[in-house]
């Protein structure tokens, strides 16, 4: 069955380039939307085509905004940034270069705060050991790397005992 058209070409080109200026998109969620429109496949790569000539659409520049937004304002780590990456399609490499928006430095120093600050909201518990796995399990659900998480839970205990 197929979808009706809601749209002319014109009219989904409108609003297509309106919906792209607005905010960085990545391929598959323009060509959802270009879908959502009615418009068939051929129309749909037309459009996409035309978006990619005009600089509407670059999945290399969405891949770094989206990136440097989730670690910036969510404070997610690479983990988690890689996987909605891919569920959004888009490709590895530049995926890679999203990755480089993200300072080392910065990662890491972002990884601290959070553990800290969840180390401090489990004051009251009073399990050392279960402490420790809550706080792990945090940051890897947060998608830091096991190694990070692991290297900040020792300082952290350390920093504490001391």
């Amino acid at each position: 069955m197929k979808s009706e058209r809601k749209y002319s070409l014109l009219e989904a080109k409108s609003k297509i380039e309106a919906w792209c200026a607005y905010q960085d998109r990545c391929f598959s969620e323009v060509e959802r939307k270009l879908r959502s429109y009615g418009l068939d496949g051929e129309d749909v790569d037309r459009l996409v085509a035309e978006l990619i000539r005009f600089d509407f659409l670059n999945e290399e520049r969405f891949a770094r905004s989206y990136c440097s937004g989730k670690f910036r304002m969510k404070g997610w780590g690479r983990i988690k940034i890689r996987q909605y990456l891919k569920q959004k399609q888009v490709n590895d490499r530049c995926i890679k270069y999203g990755m480089e928006e993200i300072d080392p430095d910065e990662y890491y120093k972002r990884a601290l705060h959070l553990a800290e600050r969840k180390w401090d909201d489990l004051r009251s518990e009073k399990n050392s050991w279960n402490k420790k796995a809550k706080v792990l399990r945090y940051l890897t659900q947060r998608g830091y790397e096991s190694d990070i998480a692991n290297e900040i839970l020792n300082e952290l205990v350390s920093s504490t005992e001391s």
